[in-house]
C-alpha cells in the first residue's frame, strides 16, 4: 500500500507533511489519519525538526476534507463519532504540538481542509486559493473540532459568519477576516522568508512560547469543547438531511 502522506526535513530545520492524494484532492481517509498520527508522533520529539509545514501534493488543492466515498457507508450517530473523533483527536494533537505549525494553502482548502488548517498556528495561501467551511451545505457542522479552534484564532463574529455562511472564500477575502496570515504570490517562495523569520531562533525559544499559548487553551477547557463540537457533528451526520446531501454530492461528481 502506498503511503498518503510524503515527508520531506530540510537542514534549516522544519519538516514538510504533504497530503499525497492528488486524484481525490488530497482528501482524508483512514490511512491518511493512521500516518499523520504516526509522523506527529515522531515529529514532536524530533531534535531536528523545530516546525511543522502542512501542504497539499500537486497545485488543485491543499485538502479536501473528508473523503466521503470512504466515509458515506458511515449512517448511524455512534458509527460517525468513532470516525470523527478519531480525526478530532488528531486534530487537538496538531494544536497543541510543542513546535510552531504552519499550512501552506496551495490550494483550495474546504471542509475538513479548513480545519486542518485552523489547527495550525499560521496559515499561508497562494494568491486566488479557494476556502470555506462548507460542512453546512451538506448538513452538518465541523466535525473533527475545527470551529471550536477558529473561535480561538480569530475574532468571533468572522468565525461565525465563515462556519454560518458555509461559503467559499477567496485567499484575500479571508485574510480581511483573519484567517490567512500571508498571501503568496504566484512563482515566489514568500512563504520561506516567513519560515525563515522563525526558523533563526533556538528550538527551546520556540517551544517556550508555544507552551504559554497552548496553557491558555487547556486552562479553557479546549479539548472537551472539541469533543462537544464532534458530538454535535456526529448527531447530525445521522439525519436523513446528511445522506441525501451527500448523495447528492457523490452523484454530481459522476
Amino acid at each position: 500500500m502506498n503511503q498518503v502522506l510524503i515527508v520531506e526535513k530540510d537542514v534549516r530545520g522544519y519538516m514538510k507533511i504533504l497530503f499525497n492524494r492528488p486524484e481525490k484532492r488530497n482528501a482524508v481517509n483512514y490511512q491518511l489519519m493512521d500516518e499523520l498520527e504516526a509522523v506527529l508522533s515522531k515529529a514532536a520529539s524530533d531534535d531536528e525538526v523545530k516546525m511543522l509545514i502542512l501542504t497539499g501534493a500537486g497545485s488543485q488543492a491543499f485538502c479536501s476534507g473528508g473523503d466521503l466515498s470512504e466515509f458515506h457507508d458511515l449512517y448511524t450517530e455512534e458509527e460517525a463519532f468513532t470516525m470523527l473523533s478519531k480525526m478530532g483527536k488528531i486534530l487537538y494533537t496538531l494544536a497543541v504540538f510543542p513546535k510552531p505549525t504552519l499550512a501552506l494553502l496551495n490550494g483550495s482548502a474546504v471542509g475538513g481542509g479548513c480545519e486542518i488548517a485552523t489547527a495550525c498556528d499560521f496559515r499561508l495561501a497562494k494568491s486566488g486559493v479557494k476556502l470555506g467551511f462548507v460542512q453546512g451545505t451538506l448538513g452538518i457542522t465541523t466535525g473533527w473540532g475545527g470551529a471550536s479552534l477558529l473561535l480561538e484564532k480569530i475574532p468571533e463574529q468572522k468565525a461565525l459568519k465563515l462556519l454560518l455562511d458555509a461559503k467559499i472564500h477567496k485567499a484575500e477575502e479571508a485574510r480581511e477576516f483573519g484567517f490567512v496570515d500571508k498571501i503568496i504570490e504566484e512563482d515566489t517562495n514568500g512563504w520561506e522568508e516567513f519560515v525563515e523569520d522563525l526558523l533563526r531562533h533556538e528550538t527551546g525559544v520556540l517551544m517556550a512560547y508555544k507552551k504559554l499559548l497552548v496553557k491558555k487553551w487547556k486552562d479553557s477547557g479546549i479539548k472537551g469543547r472539541m469533543e462537544a463540537e464532534i458530538r454535535e457533528c456526529a448527531k447530525l451526520w445521522a439525519t436523513d438531511a446528511h445522506h441525501a446531501a451527500v448523495d447528492r454530492f457523490l452523484n454530481k461528481k459522476k
